[in-house]
């Protein structure tokens, strides 16, 4: 196996140097920003050291770039590269664009982006298997980053550059965007006295059952429930008013996941195309906010 290397200690380069050191993929150098996460890394696995940027590049065969996708470029662009070795990232948004440098001094160069949520500061290292590894990059480096994340317990998705940046947009909204719901379920539901820390008990095992339902339904729309799914107009209705008299704020964003959520409805079957029109025409009907800004403009 190729000789690995990190520039980045952080929790998605610590969390892949540890995996891959106990799948037996040597490891021989790290280096870091703060110097002292670099020697903390190294520590835990055998036979690594903590160096600088430019030794990461000079000892290890396969380097991954696991700093903050800002400074991916002045990294590549900082480091002299050689002929024969591999350089990769593990950017989400990113292509191989951006190891230009590295391209150029005739280096591999690819991508390794592990689609998964990973904790900052969780000792532990956390599990890989099951998930799926977004990869782009030509051969022999595509066949090895393949290999890996087989090896990792995963699977890899080829990707091409251009498809990268709504490969990532797509899993904000599935990962990143659930967090933003359930903070605006919580703070709605502090509105009728109950704590934050309350909401969340309360609302985490409906949550658990949502994934539950995604994970063992045939298809998305099968998991879907609720008033839409039932064509229940009238409390769609009353949800628009409670909001417009208690969060307004939030009524552009109901809208609009309300819309989204019909077309679910009617694939699911429980709805018929004139209870669909009926509910659209709830939602797009103005609220008494925008008539009385609109009064205002005028």
């Amino acid at each position: 196996m190729l000789k690995s290397g990190f520039i980045g200690a952080g929790t998605v380069g610590s969390n892949l140097a540890l995996r891959l050191t106990e799948k037996k993929y040597p490891v021989v150098a790290v280096s870091s920003r703060s110097h002292a996460r670099a020697e903390k890394l190294a520590k835990a696995i055998p036979g690594c050291r903590a160096v600088n940027n430019q030794t990461v590049a000079e000892e290890a065969e396969l380097v991954f770039i696991t700093t903050p996708d800002d400074i991916i470029g002045h990294i590549a662009a900082g480091v002299k590269w050689h002929k024969g070795q591999n350089v990769v990232h593990c950017s989400g948004a990113d292509s191989t664009a951006v190891l230009e440098p590295a391209r150029k001094s005739g280096a591999g160069v690819g991508t390794f982006h592990p689609l998964q949520t990973f904790t900052s500061g969780k000792e532990t290292v956390e599990d890989m298997a099951g998930i799926t590894f977004a990869i782009e990059a030509e051969e022999p480096l595509l066949t090895i980053l393949k290999d890996m994340a087989t090896t990792l317990g995963g699977r890899g998705i080829v990707l091409k550059a251009g498809d990268k940046v709504i490969y990532h947009t797509a899993a904000v909204m599935a990962c990143n965007y659930v967090v933003t719901l359930a903070k605006l379920a919580t703070d709605l539901w502090a509105t009728i006295g109950i704590s934050p820390q309350e909401a969340r008990l309360a609302l985490l095992p409906l949550l658990q059952g949502t994934m539950h339902n995604i994970e063992t339904t045939p298809t998305l729309a099968g998991c879907l429930t609720g008033p839409i799914a039932r064509g229940d107009a009238g409390t769609i209705r009353k949800h628009l008013e409670a909001l417009e008299k208690t969060a307004p704020e939030l009524l552009s964003v109901y809208r609009e996941l309300g819309r989204q959520t019909i077309p679910l409805a009617l694939e699911k079957g429980t709805i018929t195309q004139r209870q669909a029109e009926e509910i659209l025409n709830i939602l797009d009907e103005p609220s008494m906010v925008s008539v009385i800004k609109e009064g205002v403009n005028q």
